[in-house]
């Protein structure tokens, strides 16, 4: 089972890999132009010259897959990390408040956490309106409850750690003190949860697409590519397949890097 893990996180590394060279440098992988249109080469399937296809618009559904990965890991990172980060602010301010603010902090990002992540992510693009900035606001602000909690736990936890004490004891200030030793402990524990939540928000980020709320044709995104595909997956499959794939792939390979990671920190096997 051992070596088994470690196939297997060796391969989402190379997943993972792959895909951030895909977000940086697309031309790498696939220099055709994903928005090239090809009127005479419509939905040819997969083969010489176009290994994931053709599209309803002879688009190289290859290219797309690959140069999409910017947009839709893109907004992942960028909803993980800020979620991160207030997330770090929000619940180290309810771990070091008196207990009436805690309390309010707390029930209020409890009501949030009642939400399924995606529900709420919906229901604030369905208010905010459609594009690709919304739903980054939108599975940013899903998002952070999660942190929210974990990072008043740790606050909980390490301000009142021995070092802690010995610190103010020898005359530290309480926010040098927090600063310098509570602040990167509860980073590192947000930083490993934020592995497993980038995979989280990448399918949020898909998911509105496909609904039709986020990035508009003819941006090559993972979930716009989807919804593109299923009106014709019986007579053209490798359309919808191939972008599902990519983010099947990429939130498998970030959700066990991240517990893999979230298992070594806490001292047992993934």
């Amino acid at each position: 089972m051992r070596l088994l893990r470690r196939i297997v996180l060796a391969l989402a590394v190379l997943v993972l890999a792959a895909v951030v060279i895909a977000a940086l440098a697309p031309g790498l992988l696939a220099p055709a132009d994903p928005l090239q249109t090809h009127v005479r080469d419509a939905l040819l399937p997969p083969g010489p010259g176009h290994p994931f296809g053709t599209d309803q618009s002879g688009r190289d559904v290859y290219a797309r897959v690959v140069h999409g990965a910017g947009r839709s890991l893109g907004i992942g990172v960028l909803a993980t990390g800020l979620a991160l980060v207030v997330g770090l602010v929000i619940g180290s301010l309810a771990g070091v408040s008196p207990r009436p603010v805690d309390a309010v902090l707390m029930r209020t990002n409890d009501v949030l956490m009642a939400f399924p992540e995606f529900l709420l992510a919906l229901v604030v693009v369905a208010i905010l309106g459609p594009g690709i900035a919304n739903v980054a606001i939108g599975v940013t602000l899903a998002a952070i409850p999660v942190y929210v909690r974990l990072a008043r736990a740790q606050t909980q936890v390490l301000r009142r750690a021995e070092h802690v004490e010995a610190a103010r004891i020898l005359g530290v200030g309480p926010f040098t003190a927090f600063r310098r030793h509570v602040a990167p402990g509860v980073l590192g524990a947000l930083s490993v949860l934020a592995t497993i939540g980038l995979g989280s928000s990448i399918l949020a980020a898909a998911g509105l697409s496909f609904l039709g709320l986020g990035p508009t044709e003819p941006s090559p995104e993972w979930g716009l590519m989807l919804a593109g595909g299923r009106n014709v997956l019986g007579q053209a499959w490798w359309i919808a397949v191939f972008p599902g794939l990519a983010i099947t792939l990429t939130v498998l390979a970030a959700t066990f890097l991240g517990r893999t990671l979230r298992a070594r920190a806490e001292g047992r096997s993934a």
